[in-house]
């Protein structure tokens, strides 16, 4: 199980971010029914939505906020693209965690990758730049997605390209350009690609909840935060 596997390697992995996911600036956000600005907020306009954000974060002294693996959100409802409305049953249960810091922070590969797939998912809540990361440990594959970058990096990646440990290979993305959302990075880790190139479901629906948590282990085995 990709979990098990990624547990004996904690100690090995670099940070996806150049900053202290445990520290003193990080607090936990929360973006479910639970947090009532957030359930009466209208979180279409990006702006709006941005400046309610940081209000949360200096609500609790902090600069970062960090959180959202298998979250049931409430946020979705600003974009089609999760099916509010539908007759199905719409998306709202987040498969990655979020951090919430300003735009042109780098994003850095926890472990050596090759870059498997990019893609510019450009709707309207979308991943706006998107990374893939193929990784092996122990013989076994597996990948990181990386979503809401900028374009100016991403724009120079190339599919196949190899990378260290450590190594820059993007920068959190400003809105617009990042699918319209505050800044922040979208990191999830898939034990299975399913065939896609570019993309994979960030959120999916709570009735599924088992399949997509297997498919999708904790990203916070990667990124070691306490606040998650």
């Amino acid at each position: 199980m990709l979990s098990t596997l990624l547990q004996r390697h904690q100690a090995s992995f670099g940070p996806v971010l150049p900053v202290d996911l445990n520290g003193p600036a990080v607090t936990r956000l929360d973006f479910t029914v639970n947090t009532p600005q957030v359930a009466s907020a209208d979180l279409r306009d990006t702006a709006a939505f941005d400046d309610l954000v940081n209000k949360m974060l200096a609500e609790k002294n902090a600069s970062i906020g960090i959180g959202g693996y298998l979250e049931n959100r409430v946020i979705y409802r600003r974009s089609a693209h999760f099916g509010p409305g539908a007759v199905e049953e719409p998306r709202s249960l987040h498969l990655g965690v979020d951090v919430w810091l300003p735009a042109g922070t780098p994003v850095l590969a926890p472990l050596p990758a090759v870059v498997h797939s990019l893609a510019d998912n450009d709707n309207f809540g979308d991943y706006g730049p998107t990374v893939v990361l193929q990784h092996e440990l122990e013989g076994t594959v597996f990948y990181s997605l990386y979503g809401h970058l900028s374009r100016q990096e991403w724009r120079a990646l190339r599919v196949g390209q190899v990378l260290e440990k450590g190594e820059a290979f993007a920068t959190v993305g400003p809105f617009p350009e990042n699918g319209d959302w505050p800044a922040h990075l979208h990191f999830q880790l898939m034990a299975d690609m399913q065939g896609r190139v570019g993309d994979f479901p960030g959120v999916a629906r709570p009735s599924e909840r088992e399949t997509w948590a297997a498919l999708c282990p904790n990203p916070n085995l990667v990124l070691r935060s306490r606040y998650i």
